[in-house]
């Protein structure tokens, strides 16, 4: 049993955004506010589905986005937060504002449990490796 399909597959637009859809979504969100994901779509004259359309605002095109480089005390926020509650990123974006929580997921596993393993620390329980199982690099 499960939900109905959001939309139909068949005419949508895929791949990456163009400028008028940015603008299109933005327009319509503006007048509209967020929420209504499903028709939302339709009635902003965009061929997309309506999941397509909530990740676009809420990880690009939100006014409220911090753009730009994540800082190093961000950074010791994220790991210390990511020890308390492990890989909640909704729950670690909600006390870094304007950061969204793919952001930060997506910035830990690139850079932060990479240094983590290289200082010896596992990043999953954020305790000491035993000198045997610390990574070695070439």
């Amino acid at each position: 049993m499960g939900r109905a399909p959001c939309c139909s597959k068949v005419g949508l637009h895929r791949g990456p955004w163009t400028p008028r859809e940015d603008t299109l979504l933005v327009k319509y969100i503006q007048a509209h506010g967020e929420g209504h994901w499903r028709s939302l779509p339709k009635k902003a004259g965009l061929l997309r589905c309506g999941k397509s359309c909530r990740l676009r605002w809420m990880n690009y095109l939100r006014p409220d986005i911090k753009r730009g480089n994540i800082t190093p005390d961000e950074e010791d926020l994220i790991i210390r937060l990511h020890s308390l509650l492990g890989n909640r990123w909704s729950l670690i974006a909600g006390r870094l504002p304007g950061r969204t929580d793919n952001e930060i997921k997506n910035y830990w596993n690139t850079h932060l449990s990479k240094r983590l393993l290289s200082q010896g620390t596992d990043p999953n329980t954020h305790k000491k490796l035993p000198p045997d199982n610390e990574p070695k690099f070439n």
